[in-house]
């Protein structure tokens, strides 16, 4: 292939993030958002082209004699070199993963150009302060994005990580004029933070032992590099998890070197993709403006976890402990977010909770996945529902989003029957609900399948406590969905005009998107996308059973979704009521911001950093001032000394001589 377009796809949004961040105020409004469109709308074309050319083209360095699809190292630059082996290079890594994400990132980032041709503008057409900065911002977390998925090596990885952290700070508090928008930035730019050291002290642990950042070598079985680490034959497979297993690699506080490694690394990847009890900045990040909440939760900012473990899950295969922590932090996450969502009146706040727990079915997915098990049916599953979760989770927001334009309120208790006012609104939005509870034929209901059915393999208690988040989920969507277009007539507030469906520059998006929503689950994923590269024909293992247990689940959410909330009556007060304690708390998200607060402003700040404030002002400032206080009587001490008088000086001048002269008369003597 040729190393051009590679160039671009990551070129154009570098070059559209500085022009229009030097050029925008210069240009109209409706210029800079047209000029960041049809940059997008490029990369869209280039990015589609190079991946039908990974996947269909069946050239020689794409796929080898057995069907299984290589990685393709496009290009590979040397950046840094400290030593000989250690060198960081930017590149352009392809392989089904990677190709898989361009099509997600490139797909739904150009959806959100779009949309916000129409959504950053009011009902007269003008255009909101800041907008070619706005578009600045897309193009840089879209170049962000890119860089991320295509790296050649973690450390490349790792750069493009910060600057998606970074981009998603810009774009939260985008409206920086408003105290909790700036807020909310400020969070997700900390808590991220603390994960990404994880992140970086494993980057740093795992290259320190194997002398590479190269996801190729990294990746690799045996992998290549391990074998003077961990002092094991590494000749086959069955050897590295011997040696492993054994003792036989380092080993400190009774995990070895490469668990401790993996699971800091996971660690960044919690950040990233909220979980327990990384989260809380998730849902906050909802103060920025729905399309970029759109892109943050349906392209690679919050799934970049998902990706990480994902790309580095060979190693991930050499630590049963790891995966098991993976998995662990997976279902409990799930759970939580699921409950959580059940409770909320925000409209995008259930969304964003909503996200956490679909994300949190990937990383359990990829945590039961295990060869002998389907060849690995959950990493296949993990990244089919991450490749349909971002299609209809950007239609959801998008959608939420119309709803929020043209309502003027996140808060879905000044919406109900809306139904009838945006029939496109409604019927796109029903289309992802209906996706993301699992409902046949909608693309959800085939991956959120494969992840219960390689949740089942591995065990059976995994499979029902992913099952009832499935439940929860369903139940949630529908209660949402009911609350927003049915329950109740909508009343027009007085001074307002009627609710009506966007202009075409927002409803295309949701036609398109809900379009691939109906379609996607049809796609041969397994064919394309493995953790191995070898073709996995998922519908040949299709275990109707379990698909037919999972649907049943479903719609006996939504029908006790519909029974609840498809007409006003008094069912919600009274669940409510009957466990007030558990809905407090649900609805409060179980008190983790609060938490936090108390553990860094009462402990932290109160505890320890008072006391220390206080040792710094009184003993290591008050040290410094005594040292200045004696420094000055001394000197006033002395200063008549210096008096100006020619005779004192002559009388001070001799007793010094003579005192000088007796002491060496002593000493002679």
């Amino acid at each position: 292939m040729s190393v051009t377009i590679p160039i671009l796809i990551l070129a154009i949004p570098l070059f559209m993030f500085i022009f229009l961040g030097l050029c925008g105020k210069k240009m109209s409004h409706l210029l800079a958002g047209t000029l960041g469109t049809l940059g997008m709308g490029t990369v869209l074309v280039l990015a589609y082209y190079t991946a039908f050319n990974y996947f269909f083209s069946g050239q020689a360095c794409f796929i080898n004699e057995a069907g299984e699809r290589l990685q393709h190292v496009i290009f590979n630059t040397t950046w840094l070199q400290f030593t000989d082996s250690l060198v960081i290079k930017l590149g352009f890594l392809l392989d089904p993963i990677s190709a898989m994400m361009l099509v997600v990132i490139t797909t739904i980032s150009f959806m959100v150009h779009l949309y916000s041709l129409g959504y950053m503008r009011d009902h007269h057409g003008v255009f909101e302060k800041g907008f070619q900065r706005f578009y600045a911002f897309l193009s840089l977390f879209s170049f962000s994005m890119l860089g991320l998925v295509v790296a050649t090596n973690i450390f490349q990885m790792y750069i493009f990580w910060e600057l998606v952290g970074a981009s998603s700070y810009l774009l939260i508090g985008f409206y920086y004029t408003k105290p909790s928008a700036v807020s909310a930035s400020k969070k997700a730019f900390i808590v991220t933070r603390f994960a990404d050291l994880g992140f970086l002290i494993g980057i740093l642990t795992l290259s320190y032992y194997t002398g590479t950042f190269n996801f190729t070598d990294l990746t690799s079985v045996p992998v290549e590099g391990l074998a003077d680490t961990f002092r094991v034959d590494l000749s086959t497979p069955e050897t590295v998890l011997a040696g492993i297993s054994s003792g036989a690699a380092p080993i400190f506080m009774g995990a070895s070197v490469l668990t401790w490694a993996l699971v800091l690394i996971f660690v960044g990847g919690m950040g990233k993709s909220a979980m327990l009890p990384l989260h809380i900045w998730l849902p906050d990040a909802m103060e920025g403006p729905t399309p970029v909440s759109a892109l943050i939760h349906a392209a690679t900012m919050v799934v970049a976890g998902v990706y990480l473990v994902a790309r580095l899950f060979p190693l991930y295969l050499m630590e049963n402990s790891a995966l098991v922590i993976v998995t662990v932090v997976g279902a409990i996450t799930a759970f939580y977010a699921a409950v959580v969502a059940c409770t909320q009146v925000d409209i995008k706040r259930v969304l964003a909770f909503s996200t956490i727990s679909q994300i949190a079915f990937m990383m359990v997915s990829l945590g039961v996945a295990r060869p002998e098990y389907h060849e690995g049916l959950g990493y296949m599953a993990s990244m089919f529902h991450l490749f349909t979760h971002a299609m209809f989770k950007a239609l959801l927001f998008l959608g939420a989003g119309a709803l929020i334009h043209a309502i003027g309120s996140n808060d879905y208790t000044e919406m109900h029957g809306l139904r009838k006012y945006m029939p496109i609104t409604h019927w796109t939005f029903l289309i992802g609900c209906l996706a993301i509870a699992g409902i046949i034929p909608f693309s959800g209901f085939f991956s959120k399948d494969e992840i219960l059915s390689a949740a089942g393999n591995y065990s059976v208690w995994v499979y029902i406590w992913m099952s009832l988040v499935a439940f929860m989920t369903a139940f949630y969507m529908f209660r949402l969905y009911y609350l927003i277009f049915w329950w109740k007539e909508h009343t027009v507030r007085e001074g307002h005009h009627a609710p009506h469906d966007q202009p075409w520059t927002m409803s295309v998006p949701l036609i398109i998107l809900a379009a691939i929503t109906c379609v996607a689950g049809f796609i041969p994923f397994g064919n394309l996308v493995s953790w191995n590269g070898e073709p996995y024909d998922f519908m040949a293992h299709f275990d109707w059973s379990i698909a037919t247990v999972s649907l049943i689940v479903a719609v006996a959410a939504i029908l006790l979704a519909t029974v609840m909330y498809r007409k006003e009556n008094k069912l919600p007060a009274k669940m409510k009521n009957a466990m007030p304690a558990l809905w407090r708390w649900a609805f409060h998200r179980f008190y983790w911001d609060e938490l936090y607060m108390f553990i860094t402003h009462k402990i932290i700040f109160g505890c320890v950093c008072r006391p220390l404030a206080w040792f710094d002002r009184h003993i290591i400032d008050g040290t410094m001032d005594s040292f200045a206080i004696v420094t000055n009587k001394a000197s006033n001490a002395i200063k008549p000394l210096q008096s100006g008088q020619v005779q004192m000086y002559v009388w001070l001048y001799l007793i010094g001589a003579l005192l000088l002269g007796g002491i060496t008369i002593l000493c002679l003597i």
